[in-house]
């Protein structure tokens, strides 16, 4: 009895861990700009010569625009982390459905499936506060939310109430 519900928790985690590999798998995030080992460290001058203008003008511009790559690979990476977190939304439904249709006969995977698909819903809540929007955390915790109470109903209100 003990090896179901390890069995039912490993598919659980393998379905979760199966979306977050095959989404960073097939679509791929920003890469974070370099940063420039040119100003990585500080200017060392010899004590009482002063800083030599145009190499310092030099730093400044460089620093200007890593700056700027960063603010655009954040924006980028908010935007992957949005994306992530709806195909992973979509997925835990996919999963949700399967175990409550297709599934339902075969208990076993069927709880799997439900487990994935639990976990996946959560996995797919942590990215979306990784996009800094309000509206996309809103929309994804409220679907998994509507989500888990449709589940919950079903798989363990409805059966009851049929006894």
């Amino acid at each position: 009895m003990l090896i179901r519900y390890v069995y039912i928790v490993f598919v659980g985690i393998l379905l979760a861990v199966f979306v977050g590999v095959g989404i960073a798998a097939f679509y791929k995030g920003p890469k974070p700009p370099e940063y420039p080992s040119e100003i990585q460290y500080p200017m060392i001058t010899q004590p009482g010569q002063p800083v030599d203008a145009t190499e310092e003008a030099s730093r400044q511009k460089l620093q200007i625009n890593i700056d700027q790559d960063f603010k655009n690979y954040n924006l980028q990476n908010e935007v992957y982390q949005r994306d992530v977190s709806i195909i992973a939304l979509v997925g835990a439904l996919i999963m949700l459905i399967l175990s409550l249709t297709l599934f339902k006969e075969i208990l076993v995977i069927a709880d799997g499936l439900l487990l994935g698909g639990v976990l996946t819903l959560g996995y797919s809540v942590i990215r979306g506060f990784g996009s800094n929007d309000d509206m996309v955390r809103f929309l994804v915790v409220s679907a998994s939310l509507f989500i888990s109470l449709v589940l919950g109903y079903i798989k363990f209100v409805k059966p009851t109430m049929k006894k």
